[in-house]
């Protein structure tokens, strides 16, 4: 971590996020997924959440704010992934879609926590 990050595009959570909400897009934008627009449009925000908070937290500069905006983005991606479970029983994804959507979706989630983590050391140790 020797390398500061200046920008919130610089941080790999949400360079993941990003890659998270794209294939949601995608994989919502076809199919009968694109007519159930209840669960489209609800897993289509929890996916922009998580990048949202990773961006605004950084972007605010409070170092003391950051670390409850990463945990709004893993709850986000908690939702995110509940969400993926209604799509797969509802017929809306193939068990191969399911599974490559949360492994990403799994990946994600764990970054912010550890990203928090990160940023407790730092601070613990100043």
């Amino acid at each position: 971590m020797g390398e500061r990050i200046e920008k919130f595009e610089d941080i790999l959570a949400w360079q993941k996020a990003r890659m998270l909400t794209k294939a949601v897009y995608e994989t919502t934008a076809s199919g009968s997924f694109s007519h159930d627009f209840g669960l489209r449009d609800q897993i289509r925000r929890s996916a922009v959440s998580i990048m949202s908070n990773i961006a605004e937290g950084f972007e605010r500069g409070r170092p003391s704010e950051f670390p409850q905006f990463l945990s709004i983005a893993k709850a986000s991606c908690a939702e995110l992934r509940s969400q993926l479970y209604v799509a797969l029983d509802a017929g809306h994804l193939t068990v191969s879609a399911f599974n490559d959507l949360m492994q990403l979706a799994t990946e994600v989630g764990r970054l912010p926590g550890g990203l928090r983590a990160a940023i407790q050391r730092k601070k613990d140790g100043s």
